[in-house]
């Protein structure tokens, strides 16, 4: 270990960016889920596709992948590295919607942040869309599921 505990600051505690130059590109996966919780009535609109702005998954699928691609201009010291793959998947539930998201690069750096950026902005896309049927939706329980690659190996959430 350094000096510097945190790798995000330099000996002067100011902010800086990672320098990952020297690693070698390697294949790296990570895997996020949250869930939007939502009322039956929203609930019965998803499954009917019934919802007044339209095709709600199909939405907030796009807006994951496409969030999970744009993560380092949301997240100031986050990469820009190649999304070599990014899946959404949505389950509706008597609750509300699961978003599980995995994404996928063969590069310097891991792909966390675009996993839980994927989920966080497909939970937002699902309440963007119902929320004039429901003002009470809301987003729960983004975390990270697992990783793999990369120096620090493979890590799974313990259940």
């Amino acid at each position: 270990m350094s000096d510097q505990p945190f790798s995000h600051l330099n000996s002067a505690g100011q902010a800086r960016m990672v320098d990952v130059t020297a690693k070698t590109p390697t294949v790296r996966e990570a895997t996020a889920e949250g869930f939007v919780r939502c009322s039956p009535v929203i609930i019965e609109a998803l499954r009917s596709g019934n919802a007044p702005k339209g095709d709600v998954l199909a939405v907030a699928r796009i807006a994951g992948i496409q969030a999970a691609k744009r993560t380092a201009e949301l997240l100031p010291l986050a990469h820009i590295i190649g999304v070599h793959g990014a899946t959404v998947d949505l389950e509706v539930t008597d609750d509300g919607v699961a978003v599980t998201a995995t994404v996928r690069t063969a590069d310097r750096t891991g792909v966390e942040m675009e996993a839980m950026t994927a989920v966080s902005v497909a939970a937002l896309a699902i309440v963007d869309m119902v929320k004039g049927m429901d003002k009470t939706v809301q987003i729960e329980n983004v975390r990270l599921l697992a990783k793999s690659g990369g120096r620090s190996g493979d890590w799974r959430r313990p259940e």
